[in-house]
């Protein structure tokens, strides 16, 4: 494997121009960014997002300006590129960002994200469009990109995997979620960092997983409990995995015991689910249509009424971002799009199912590099 390192000075500084391209197409004087994923996606720097405001404002023809509250200097100082702002304090006599849009000068700017109640008072201070240019940029990744969710999709798998082999003796001995899922994500998360720790350190690197059982696996965002999985029971084990700041997702749900009939019929039709959303990303289809087409399998196998959310949605460097794999969002997936396929199949008061794939949109077949259920088809997830 080639090895992997964070995204250089020059991606962002590529990005930054990008958008200041964006911004004088659109007649701007530039872009002020103050969403967190967009203020970390041009400029690199991982900063801790609180009350306190971050822009970053991208002039057209000069250099980009980092505004951070003067608690946050030494560490901005660190990012390459840019020149630095402070404002004193949060609220302020001046809210922050009405500071901000004063300090660039501009007439017409882009804002990605406002306060509602900002709005009247930057209309005094210029000319504010309010579209997101950054979404259209973070959407479709570069190659430098698609290699960390690659490896990111790699450790995701990796608890996984761990599961499968220990959650058996694990269950028997009386292991509970919290137990079992402490078990693995430890384990993947020594794996990368042996592996990575040493280029990695200091971006967003690590692991959040969730595992419920049985009727608590009805619970799409449940918490982790003390209780132990019985005989014949499902196990949703979900896993996020980032690396250098870009993630990627992996899930399954496993079996304690024998499969049913019942629970053959909705393993079947949540792997459909998979394949049809592969396919409608293969064909390029609007977001709203690879959502239709994704849910239509598990429509068609009677279990319309369990579905409880949408089939996916982006990722990069955020788990959730745009574009959406919902009703209601027409953006037409493209080569270099990552996005979540999940099948959800809900029963409150019975079970759960919930799978999760990793894929990237090509101009070719869909790719998966979250490799876990294809290599582990359902009736492998069995655990005796």
């Amino acid at each position: 494997m080639t090895a992997l390192s964070p995204l250089p000075p020059a991606f962002r500084a590529m990005i930054r121009d990008r958008l200041r391209a964006r911004a004088q197409g659109a007649g701007l004087d530039g872009l002020l960014l103050l969403a967190p994923g967009n203020v970390g996606y041009a400029s690199g720097w991982k900063f801790s997002i609180h009350e306190r405001p971050m822009g970053l404002w991208l002039p057209v023809g000069a250099e980009p300006i980092l505004f951070v509250p003067h608690l946050e200097l030494e560490n901005a100082q660190d990012v390459p590129g840019v020149t630095i702002q402070t404002y004193a304090e949060f609220p302020g006599l001046v809210p922050p960002v009405l500071w901000m849009i004063a300090q660039t000068g501009a007439k017409r700017l882009g804002i990605d994200a406002l306060d509602a109640r900002l709005l009247a008072p930057a209309m005094d201070l210029a000319l504010i469009d309010l579209t997101d240019h950054c979404l259209p940029e973070r959407s479709v990744k570069h190659a430098p990109e698609l290699a960390l969710t690659r490896e990111a999709a790699r450790f995701a798998d990796l608890v996984l995997e761990r599961f499968l082999a220990v959650a058996g003796d694990m269950i028997a001995q009386g292991a509970t979620e919290l137990a079992l899922e402490a078990d693995c994500t430890d384990h993947a998360r020594a794996a990368m960092a042996t592996l990575h720790n040493a280029a990695f350190a200091g971006t967003k690197m690590g692991i959040t997983s969730s595992l419920h059982s049985g009727p608590r696996a009805a619970l799409p965002h449940g918490a982790v409990l003390h209780r132990v999985p019985q005989k014949g029971e499902p196990i949703i084990v979900g896993i996020g995995a980032s690396l250098g700041g870009y993630h990627a997702e992996s899930a399954a749900t496993f079996v304690y015991g024998d499969l049913t009939a019942d629970q053959r019929r909705v393993m079947q039709a949540m792997s459909d689910a998979n394949d049809a959303t592969r396919d409608a990303l293969a064909r390029n289809l609007t977001c709203t249509q690879v959502n239709e087409a994704a849910l239509a399998p598990i429509r068609a196998a009677g279990l319309g009424d369990a579905i409880r959310h949408r089939i996916g949605h982006g990722m990069g460097v955020e788990g959730h971002e745009a574009p959406w794999l919902s009703i209601g969002d027409a953006t037409p997936t493209a080569p270099g799009m990552v996005f979540s396929c999940e099948p959800g199949v809900y029963r409150p008061g019975l079970d759960g199912w919930r799978t999760i794939e990793t894929l990237i949109v090509t101009d070719g077949a869909t790719e998966t590099p979250s490799r876990f259920q294809s290599t582990h088809p359902f009736d492998a997830r069995v655990i005796a």
